[in-house]
């Protein structure tokens, strides 16, 4: 059984990204360390196999085992996520599957990656896995990344029709997320990412928590224990040291993958090797990652 249930997932949740050795494999001790170091800065959740995962380069097998070493990192201290990708009902059932046997407290659907379909083919999907679980199902909704996604009035649909899907992954303007709120009566919670922007506007407008890569997560975990202890001010200032590099890193998947990994990569002390294909860091953007990595310090 998990060791959460939903009421107790808020703040900020580090999503991982996935570093690789100069051999482009997996590297076990860099990702135990970046656990170990999104722990001490205070996360209120771990999660892996995302965007940042770089989830799409990984085969089946290295998925599962980043669930396993992710598992027994976190060794339950704090709620653990995977998102969930594959291409058909079978496929993501399957990674469900290895999600529970490792302990996971929720999951997060991504929409499949292939074709492009109507609403009701999504809802009728993400249905399907949710019904295969008994583990309390997010709903990844980022029509900006994927390409696809559901409206408002769809999510809420879905959650209608389909009571195990306890929360919603948003990546969105803080005001298309607000009307999410509004449109679902406040009935589900709703996690946003997006690199941390508009950070300290969606702990206003309701959102749970935010799902953010590591770079900058010692900066947010700060604001949002501000921001829930009443200190808006502190909150805002510690927003405020984040978001240049948050700004900069954020211009894409790509380039969050490529900045936002080596920036995260510099503060922590952790090499950083790409698995091809990947975009390729030139001269000035690596100049910018050492200015910001050294006006933040190390994490």
């Amino acid at each position: 059984m998990p060791n959460f249930r939903p009421d107790d997932f808020h703040g900020i949740h580090a999503i991982l990204y996935a570093l690789f050795d100069e051999n482009e494999r997996p590297d076990r001790a860099a990702m135990r360390r970046q656990v170990e170091i999104c722990l001490a800065t205070g996360v209120h959740g771990m999660a892996a196999l995302g965007l940042a995962t770089e989830v799409a380069k990984l085969t089946e097998a290295e998925r599962r085992t980043i669930m396993d070493w992710t598992a027994e990192d976190t060794a339950g201290k704090v709620p653990l996520a995977f998102t969930i990708f594959g291409s058909s009902v079978a496929e993501q059932v399957a990674q469900v599957r290895h999600a529970e046997s490792v302990g996971a407290d929720w999951v997060i659907l991504q929409p499949p990656p292939a074709g492009a379909y109507g609403a009701l083919e999504y809802i009728r999907f993400f249905g399907r896995v949710a019904e295969a679980t008994d583990l309390p199902v997010a709903i990844q909704n980022a029509p900006a990344f994927f390409g696809r996604g559901l409206t408002s009035d769809e999510i809420r649909d879905l959650v209608t029709l389909h009571p195990n899907i306890r929360l919603i992954k948003g990546e969105g303007p803080v005001t298309d997320v607000a009307g999410l709120i509004e449109r679902t009566e406040g009935r589900i919670p709703v996690f946003n990412g997006r690199g941390g922007l508009e950070l300290v506007d969606n702990f206003r407008i309701g959102c749970r928590g935010m799902i953010l890569a590591p770079d900058c997560i010692d900066h947010a975990v700060r604001a949002y224990n501000a921001f829930r202890a009443g200190d808006e001010a502190r909150a805002e200032a510690e927003y405020e040291r984040m978001l240049p590099a948050a700004v900069f890193v954020m211009q894409g998947i790509e380039n969050l993958i490529c900045y936002g990994k080596r920036l995260f990569g510099a503060r922590a002390g952790i090499p950083i090797h790409d698995r091809a294909p990947a975009m390729r860091p030139n001269a000035t953007g690596l100049e910018i990652v050492d200015r910001f990595a050294r006006r933040l310090g190390r994490i």
